[in-house]
């Protein structure tokens, strides 16, 4: 093993005395029930120490079954969840989640989406980290101009946005801006949700390291100390995702991912908001193709 792959961080601190894992387990469109219970459990035995759910997502329940019958202690595992903003209060909201999950607070609290405005949803963000109901508080998908919204309203900044970002959504310059203000990048969408696994460029350098093309492009964000939250059901995946700490990729390596890009290095979190009214319908019709057979979401 690299002395650099050895040093990269296993972790980032958010806020302070508030440290988030960069490797995460991410629950979304993982059914709710046995499924989000047995996922989670495997992810706990293979290392992870940081789960992402949200209260949009149904699951957190399952996840907290997860955590008590893992046996870890508390302050070990890493809790995200989010705020649904189609709904009106955010301490109550995170009130039933910590029900749900069976925790007394969680470790990041983030606002799903600036639906309904950037700064509508962060008063109460603040009083829920006043009261200790969350450690830290943060945003998700918000664009610089959003974020720069909340920020010239709030009086707590974002610890995280947490953001579509992967080799072939390289928003770099809100990853720049981002850091500029203070506020840290997680990535969701990190393995393209499998449509861009086989990629010729991804497989060579998938080839050149005898790893797989997942555990490349987990590996190209955690080399930028951006936080990861793989989704998968599959146990051997699952193991396959949290082994990208005991190698590095080369300059060259990083230099072709990050040409991959398509989204001109945008300061914006994704090209086509779902939370829109028009963005909610095209989820609509593409959750009926693929429960059609129409298609596959194999990421994770």
């Amino acid at each position: 093993m690299s002395g650099r792959a050895a040093t990269v961080r296993r972790e980032i601190e958010i806020a302070p005395g508030v440290a988030m894992p960069l490797l995460g387990f991410g629950v979304f469109q993982i059914p709710a029930g046995a499924a989000t219970e047995e996922a989670v459990g495997w992810a706990l035995e293979a290392g992870y120490r940081h789960v992402d759910t949200a209260q949009a997502y149904g699951n957190e329940a399952d996840v907290g079954r997860a955590l008590q019958r893992s046996g870890l202690a508390r302050e070990d595992v890493f809790v995200t969840t989010k705020f649904a903003t189609g709904r009106d209060d955010p301490v109550a909201e995170l009130e039933r989640s910590l029900g749900r999950l069976g925790i007394g607070e969680v470790d990041l609290y983030l606002v799903h989406n600036p639906r309904g405005g950037p700064r509508r949803a962060w008063p109460a963000m603040e009083r829920a980290l006043e009261s200790g109901l969350a450690r830290s508080i943060g945003v998700s998908n918000f664009s610089l101009d959003e974020l720069d919204s909340l920020l010239a309203a709030g009086s707590v900044r974002p610890a995280v946005n947490q953001v579509q970002f992967s080799p072939f959504r390289y928003r770099r310059l809100l990853l720049e801006g981002c850091r500029a203000r203070g506020v840290e990048v997680e990535g969701y969408g990190s393995l393209t949700h499998g449509r861009e696994l086989d990629d010729p460029t991804l497989a060579a350098v998938a080839r050149q390291h005898r790893r797989t093309p997942a555990q490349i492009l987990l590996r190209w964000s955690i080399e930028r100390a951006v936080a990861v939250i793989p989704k998968s059901v599959h146990r051997e995946r699952i193991g396959e995702n949290a082994a990208i700490f005991d190698f590095e990729l080369t300059a060259e390596d990083i230099a072709r991912l990050d040409a991959l890009d398509r989204t001109g290095g945008a300061a914006i979190a994704v090209e086509r908001p779902w939370w829109t009214p028009r963005g909610r319908v095209r989820r609509v019709r593409r959750t009926l193709w693929r429960r059609l057979g129409g298609g596959s979401r194999r990421d994770q």
